[in-house]
């Protein structure tokens, strides 16, 4: 014999209902089979829907009620299309006797439990009755049985306790001669007065699980629209699988804790009887879906599957005056038993100064009146506080029987979910270690399950999400290498890489599941109206683990925004050199808040684009080496005009030329002033950890005065063809004294200056040719012989490759 419950959607319309019809076909042809079927989907809800507006006197529950009518003789006429008139007219009257329940509720504005559970109980019987009829049409040997005269329970209306003594010898004395298929309803029973009752949400399941333990039967199956039970909430997590086997002690954990699958009480009748249960699914009967039984498999993960409930209130009772006094607890929790709230989380310090539990947050307001009222008088005294409420919160539970054998599990859940700003409001943990538990904010339940996921459950593979500013020439190159190398990431790096955000000055475009980058213009094109504050507001409504902001732009107004993308756990990556040179306390501030809240701030391409100068003054630092100076070539822009520049080209065509190869800023300026390279080396000698602000470096500059009082690009052109003479003597200076031209950057004892210096032959900066960068560390362990960086400096290409290094920097932390 075989017990089989199918769900709500696997009822839930003609098509689903020929599929369960086909598999009850399959399993009938070598067994009898008990078929225990819920209400059609969501007609539970809309029963109790209808019943609220009734009771509100909204007559509109009339429309609903046709709905509801509409839905079940569709279905009758779909899967029974010959002579179902007798069908037809029977389901009509039932839906008639629904009607005139819902009229009487009208009529008294009124809704007690009692009458809830006859209300929703037509949900069941309807189904049930249309599926037995529709197996019967096509000449099954099948009948239905209202399960409500097999299984008797108390009177707690809603959610009634079985007495298994009386319903196990009903159920064996009706199976003892029986058909090859019984369909049955789930959810409904009946008192031991005959009132209709009911098992409480999920009841199919345990009307199952009561018929397989009473028949001793071997094996229990589900079935449902997903695949078993799954690691994770599958509609939240897209890398979520379906979980091989559990024990029952993991099931009843992952049920408890919002694993829609299986309802709790479910197991205990089966558990008693160690009766194995196999979830599966009815859209894919050839799926293995999932086998619980008592065994405990020790080979497997340590973790079994993470799972989530939400809507959580979170209250907590405290005061000096509980501490070493005996029962408060029992107050507390007799208090809410009293209220019929059920406690869903507990935890307590050890200094008794406070006990914190979680509730379903429907219940928030009894609990907060009751608890207040029960310690009044110690509350007056100011022994204790009045409850504290919190809400918009969900516990989120990892579940294992193997987790006490693996140490770190704890340090691994919490360290995931700190690193991406995932606040936890309490935490818990049993002695047998079969479940972790934490109550955290309800808006960062997905972002929390995918980075639990992520470590426990993938196969090391950490996906990266990445917003990008700035999309112009550097930001171009960049997305181009980021789509190159995507496979190569996954594959050798097991980092998965996508670009969910973008933006220019105008429009920005966004989508969760990563932007194809083979057509990322015209999907920003078609985007919303960019601003930077909407930006950001985008990216933490998103709240994507691994977060990465890329500022590719030169604005001081980005940079600005840093601070709050750290202050949110959102790694930073900056190309701009506006913030890392601003004021000092800006700077510092900024390094603070990367260390406090865990977000990384990289900044390699400040200084000398794609080299690594940064990281390798950061790795002598960190080794405990001093640096004595810095010399440096640092503008690979500068460094090309004077590379190019002779006697028999002008320098107003060297700079333009530069500047449309891409080696300088949009406005070429910021180069040639000095500022640019002032800022890298005062970037270096912060770094290095000396307090020091632009207005401390010494910029000696080339250009003329009417040059530096220009007051537009063009107009700057304009005096570069008026002050040509005036390069021509620099070169014509240095020439004569057989040095080559370099703009130099230079730190010495806390010192640093910036300008033109006229390099002799043999120097290490003589030869620097295009658009090269050089630094020379002098430190304690290089005292004579400098250690250098040498290459390209500029570049659109080189510079994405360096915030493409900075990217993966972060990936592997």
């Amino acid at each position: 014999m075989r017990v089989i419950k199918f769900g709500g959607t696997s009822v839930g319309s003609a098509i689903n209902i020929n599929k369960v019809i086909a598999i009850l076909k399959t399993y009938s042809e070598e067994d009898e089979v008990i078929c225990v079927v819920s209400a059609v989907g969501g007609i539970t809800d809309k029963l109790l829907e209808c019943g609220s507006m009734a009771q509100n006197q909204d007559d509109t529950y009339l429309s609903l009620f046709e709905k509801i009518k509409t839905i079940h003789l569709n279905l009758v006429d779909e899967l029974i299309s010959i002579n179902n008139h007798d069908v037809k007219n029977n389901v009509e009257t039932k839906l008639q006797h629904l009607k005139n329940l819902l009229d009487g509720i009208y009529l008294i504005n009124e809704l007690s439990l009692k009458t809830s559970d006859k209300l929703v109980s037509f949900g069941e019987l309807l189904s049930s009755y249309i599926i037995a009829e529709a197996l019967i049409s096509r000449n099954f040997d099948a009948i239905r049985k209202n399960s409500q005269d097999l299984i008797v329970t108390n009177s707690n209306f809603t959610k009634a306790e079985v007495n298994f003594k009386i319903t196990n010898k009903n159920i064996q004395e009706y199976f003892k001669d029986q058909h090859k298929i019984v369909v049955l309803p789930g959810f409904i029973s009946k008192s031991e007065s005959g009132d209709i009752t009911t098992l409480g949400r999920g009841g199919s399941d345990y009307t199952a699980a009561i018929m397989a333990a009473a028949l001793n039967v071997k094996q229990l199956e589900i079935w449902t629209d997903v695949s078993g039970m799954f690691t994770a909430n599958p509609k939240l997590v897209k890398q979520a699988r379906p979980i091989e086997k559990l024990s029952y002690q993991e099931a009843m954990e992952l049920s408890h804790f919002g694993a829609k699958v299986l309802y709790p009480p479910t197991v205990q009748p089966v558990l008693d009887a160690e009766i194995p249960i196999l979830i599966k699914n009815t859209t894919e009967p050839e799926a293995d879906g999932t086998l619980i039984t008592n065994h405990v498999n020790t080979y497997k993960n340590s973790v079994s599957g993470i799972s989530n409930i939400d809507k959580i209130a979170l209250l907590t009772l405290q005061g000096n005056g509980m501490i070493g006094i005996p029962g408060f607890s029992k107050r507390l929790f007799e208090t809410l038993a009293q209220e019929k709230i059920n406690v869903i989380f507990i935890t307590q310090a050890s200094s008794e100064h406070s006990i914190c539990f979680g509730i379903s947050d429907i219940d928030v307001q009894t609990a907060e009146i009751a608890i207040n009222e029960a310690f009044e008088y110690e509350i007056s005294l100011r022994k204790i506080d009045p409850v504290i409420v919190e809400t918009g919160l969900s516990i989120i539970a990892l579940v294992g029987d193997n987790m006490k054998n693996h140490q770190g599990i704890s340090g691994r859940m919490f360290s995931a979910l700190g690193k991406n700003n995932v606040n936890i409001r309490a935490i818990a943990q049993g002695a047998s270690e079969k479940n972790i538990s934490a109550v955290i904010l309800e808006k960062d339940v997905k972002k929390a399950l995918n980075a639990l996921h992520e470590i426990f459950f993938e196969v090391k593979t950490k996906q990266l999400n990445v917003f990008i500013t700035g999309v112009g020439n550097v930001g171009e190159r960049l997305i181009a290498q980021i789509e190159q190398q995507r496979k190569h990431l996954k594959q050798h790096l097991r980092l998965n890489l996508r670009v969910v955000g973008m933006s220019n000055s105008r429009q920005m475009y966004f989508n969760e599941e990563g932007i194809d980058l083979a057509n990322w213009k015209s999907h920003l094109n078609e985007g919303e109206t960019a601003t930077l504050q909407g930006f950001l507001d985008k990216i933490i409504a998103l709240n994507l683990r691994n977060s990465i902001f890329i500022d590719i732009t030169a604005s001081h107004e980005v940079a600005h925004m840093y601070q709050h993308y750290l202050k949110e756990s959102i790694a930073v990556i900056a190309c701009n050199k506006i913030a890392c040179s601003s004021d000092y306390n800006n700077y510092q501030n900024l390094k603070n808040l990367s260390r406090k809240y865990g977000a990384p701030f990289l900044f390699e391409t400040n200084v000398g684009a794609g080299l690594p100068i940064i990281n390798t003054l950061n790795n002598l630092i960190n080794s405990g080496d001093d640096i004595v100076s810095i010399q440096a070539v640092l503008s690979g822009s500068l460094n090309f005009v004077f590379n190019n520049f002779n006697g028999e080209t002008s320098f107003h065509d060297v700079v333009k030329q530069a500047q449309n190869e891409g080696y300088t800023e949009p406005d070429p300026r910021i180069d040639l002033s000095g500022v640019d390279v002032a800022r890298k080396i005062l970037i270096l000698a912060r770094e290095s950890g000396h307090q020091l602000n632009l207005e401390d470096i010494k910029n000696t500059s080339f250009l003329t005065e009417a040059n530096l009082k220009s007051d537009s690009v063009e107009g700057f052109y304009q005096t570069l063809i008026k002050d040509e003479a005036h390069f021509q003597e620099l070169y014509k200076n240095a020439v004569n004294k057989n040095c080559q031209l370099k703009y130099v950057a230079e730190f010495n004892n806390g010192i640093a200056s910036v300008g033109l210096r006229e390099i002799p032959e043999g120097h290490p900066f003589y030869n620097l040719k295009g658009k090269d960068n050089i630094v020379m560390f002098y430190t304690q362990r290089y005292p004579d012989q400098p250690l250098i960086v040498k290459g390209a400096g500029a570049g659109a290409e080189v510079t994405a490759s360096g915030l493409f290094a900075d990217i993966i920097k972060v990936g592997n932390r």
